[in-house]
């Protein structure tokens, strides 16, 4: 946070709520056949359907009704047996229908919550939902020197949008917010939320009122915003704007701002659309959308174990801090990868140590995500639990551990055979290590006096001796007690 925005927020409270859009993971949009592809040749996904052509009719995409519904169930909204889609009217050139199917005073659900988790130390806090709606996205304009380019692949991809009540107070807050929908919202695998790819995009909306005024003061709204971070800094910037704008005596305009991520900064686009602007009135091409308590239910049966609970049950069942919990359920494909291993080596720290570490590492060098499907990856988590058991039972060294774990990276080959081929087997002969122990003590009879004298830090130094001349295939466990025992004689 910088000085100016604490300063700042030392005398206004900010008023923040987010409008989210979501891309649902279908295979086709959400009155017609085509393609939600991304990355198609421009107007190569488009039929009469999602182009408006007179005459031609929406038909509804069940698929695109269960994804909405689960995420509405997942953040504890209440699902109307009855809602009813509408036409939002506005001319836009990335608009060809002139109209935008969406849902308004009868949206598919509305109540729920998601709860900010803790950061610093600090405690978390929970975020209201107001209502959550399906509706269909607009074609994308690109501007560029030879004019603008309209691009109508888009049209019809299916969207919930998801509005939160306005009960952030700060950029942080919003950010938060946003980490936590989407990992909510990916654990359903209701959407991919890729923001380069448009799957999650958001609006914000923010005011200001000095502390202790109750009334919330002029918003404005600020589009244009493509990352958290951007959402973050595109807030902290409004809310500098206008504490200087009222600062100085002036006024906050009811406007609509565009966020520059280059300048840094956001700049008017246009006055803010009221409801009556749009002249909604409902969809006449489609019937009111009707889900049942049985359908619910049937979807409610299906929903899956959420991250925070999913975290809380890692700290109670698997004995793990905090800290493990929340980066291990960072994504649903790591915590089942993290759940895969312990299934077969019964150490859920010393497997939260490994996947949060040397796991993590490799799949961060290698650009890849942690994952059991379509095939496990870096390694099978079976081979990891393995590793591990070679590695406890003291067949091979943890520095042994880490060289055999890139090897089966590298290779795709089991530990215990890479272990045999590279003869990385640790020593735990001890008549073998005897020897080796004793020729180290007398090499050093000047530090075995020492040591002998008091100064017990020099064990380090000896182990390291014997390990040397063993060529780091000595157990250290056992070279350790082993060295103890003679220094003491």
């Amino acid at each position: 946070m910088s000085g100016r925005l604490a300063e700042v927020l030392a005398r206004y409270e900010p008023v923040i709520g987010l409008e989210v859009h979501v891309q649902l993971s279908t295979g086709s949009k959400i009155f017609c056949g085509c393609s939600t592809t991304y990355g198609a040749p421009p107007n190569t996904q488009v039929c009469p359907i999602c182009l408006g052509y007179p005459g031609s009719l929406p038909v509804l995409n069940e698929g695109a009704v269960e994804l909405a519904v689960t995420a509405a169930l997942a953040l504890g909204c209440t699902v109307h047996e009855r809602s009813v889609f509408a036409r939002k009217n506005y001319f836009y050139p990335d608009l060809p229908k002139g109209y935008q199917i969406s849902q308004f005073d009868r949206p598919l659900a509305t109540g729920g919550s998601l709860e900010i988790p803790p950061e610093d130390g600090e405690g978390g806090k929970t975020v209201g939902i107001t209502r959550l709606h399906l509706e269909e996205d607009a074609g994308k304009s690109t501007h560029g020197e030879e004019g603008t380019l309209v691009d109508f692949n888009r049209c019809g991809v299916p969207l919930v949008e998801i509005v939160s009540e306005p009960d952030m107070r700060t950029p942080r807050e919003a950010y938060l917010y946003l980490a936590a929908l989407k990992q909510t919202l990916e654990y359903l695998e209701v959407s991919d939320c890729n923001m380069e790819e448009g799957s999650l995009r958001c609006d914000a909306n923010v005011s200001i009122r000095r502390r202790g005024e109750e009334p919330f003061g002029v918003k404005t709204e600020v589009k244009n915003v493509n990352s958290f971070r951007f959402v973050e800094s595109a807030l902290a910037f409004e809310i500098e704007r206008q504490a200087e704008l009222l600062d100085e005596g002036g006024e906050v305009v009811h406007e609509t701002r565009l966020w520059d991520a280059v300048k840094g900064e956001a700049r008017p686009m246009r006055a803010k659309e009221e409801s009556h602007d749009y002249r909604y009135f409902p969809e006449p091409d489609l019937e009111p959308l009707d889900v049942n308590e049985a359908w619910r239910e049937e979807i409610a049966a299906d929903l899956p174990e959420l991250p925070g609970a999913r975290a809380a049950r890692f700290v109670d069942e698997h004995g793990l801090p905090g800290y493990d919990a929340g980066v291990l359920t960072r994504t649903r494909a790591l915590a089942d990868y993290y759940e895969a291993v312990v299934e077969r080596f019964d150490d859920p720290k010393e497997v939260a140590n490994w996947v949060m570490g040397e796991v993590l590492r490799i799949a961060n060098e290698e650009g890849e995500e942690v994952a059991l499907e379509p095939e496990p990856r870096p390694v099978p988590p079976e081979d990891l639990a393995d590793l591990l058991r070679l590695k406890a039972d003291g067949t091979i060294s943890g520095t042994a551990a880490r060289e055999v774990l890139d090897a089966m990276v590298e290779t795709g080959r089991a530990p215990g055979e890479i272990v045999e081929e590279e003869g990385l087997e640790q020593v735990s002969d001890e008549d073998a290590l005897a020897e080796e122990i004793d020729a180290v003590l007398d090499a050093h009879p000047d530090e075995v006096a020492a040591y002998r004298g008091g100064k017990e830090g020099l064990l380090g130094f000896f182990v390291g001796q014997v390990m040397r001349r063993t060529g780091g295939s000595a157990n250290p466990q056992l070279v350790n007690r082993m060295l103890r025992q003679r220094l003491a004689e």
